[in-house]
């Protein structure tokens, strides 16, 4: 499919206004922008923000509800927001997580991790365990069913939340699910969409190489950054699994599902015709993103029952 027309206007928009910057004070300051233009017509959500324990001091997060949930337990969802381990934080994902929360009916946490460079690889790592571990300690407290509390995130976000997936099964509290938007899952990436669309669709190789350099990591290939080159991949949670046609990181999930079917573990891949990177939480500047957004939390409803 061709690229969408409204794809094809935001990335002219974004090459005149620069959003790929070359510093992490530019790029953070860029999703910041972004997200307050993404945030028109946000759905309503019953909110708390919250301080969860770190490994290294308190960690900020957000807890989302569906408007007039009442108290009884649902299902809850872990979420981490994308920015490739250097920009993001609750507000940059906020109308994802509220979209997510009407649509799905879950509770939904949505939490800050540590950024690099101030805080190098593999701090955000360390993070997502410990509140992976809060979340599920604390889940009569939040509402949330324990037995149905799935992981997912956005981007460099989505790939922790596979990596949570993968170390589940070395013990730890048990998830249900993970839920995986356009994911990047391979630091020393390869495939095709990894140099058919290397510039000039939102994000871009040079991004990821700059963002992996600021990490400071020493070997890309470790599996706590690249999840799809981990040496097994049976037992993990069922998956599901949303890419763009027009992202850089498309062949990422791609293989990621492969794998995981060949594993023997439950997954459930769509990849959106004519979409671009990170074109859900886009609603108002591309709008086949909101009821694509839609789609997912009832995809996540369903799969978590």
């Amino acid at each position: 499919m061709t690229l969408d027309p409204h794809a094809c206007r935001f990335l002219e928009m974004i090459a005149i206004g620069g959003v790929s910057e070359p510093t992490v004070a530019g790029r953070r300051a860029a999703l910041r922008n972004l997200a307050r233009l993404a945030a028109r017509g946000a759905e309503p959500a019953e909110t708390r923000d919250l301080i969860l324990p770190g490994p290294a001091g308190p960690l900020h997060a957000r807890l989302y509800g569906p408007p007039g949930a009442g108290s009884a337990p649902r299902p809850g969802l872990l979420f981490f927001h994308g920015g490739g381990f250097v920009a993001g934080d609750l507000d940059t994902h906020d109308g994802i997580c509220r979209a997510l929360a009407a649509a799905s009916l879950c509770r939904i946490v949505s939490v800050a991790y540590r950024l690099a460079p101030e805080h190098p690889f593999p701090a955000a790592v360390e993070d997502a365990r410990a509140s992976l571990a809060w979340v599920a300690a604390q889940a009569p407290r939040l509402g949330i069913d324990a037995g149905r509390l799935a992981v997912g995130g956005d981007s460099a976000g989505a790939g922790l939340a596979a990596i949570l997936g993968q170390e589940a099964r070395e013990g730890g509290p048990p998830i249900a699910a993970q839920l995986l938007l356009c994911p990047v899952l391979d630091a020393v990436g390869a495939g095709a969409s990894r140099t058919d669309y290397a510039s000039g669709y939102f994000l871009d190789a040079a991004t990821i190489a700059r963002d992996i350099e600021a990490l400071g990591v020493r070997d890309p290939a470790d599996p706590r950054l690249s999840p799809l080159r981990a040496a097994r991949l049976a037992g993990l949670p069922r998956a599901l699994i949303h890419t763009a046609e027009y992202d850089i990181v498309r062949d990422d999930g791609t293989a990621y599902a492969a794998r995981l079917a060949e594993a023997g573990v439950p997954v459930r891949h769509t990849c959106h015709a004519g979409m671009i990177h990170f074109f859900y939480g886009l609603g108002p500047l591309i709008p086949a993103g909101r009821p694509a957004l839609a789609a997912i939390g009832r995809e996540l409803a369903e799969i978590l029952g």
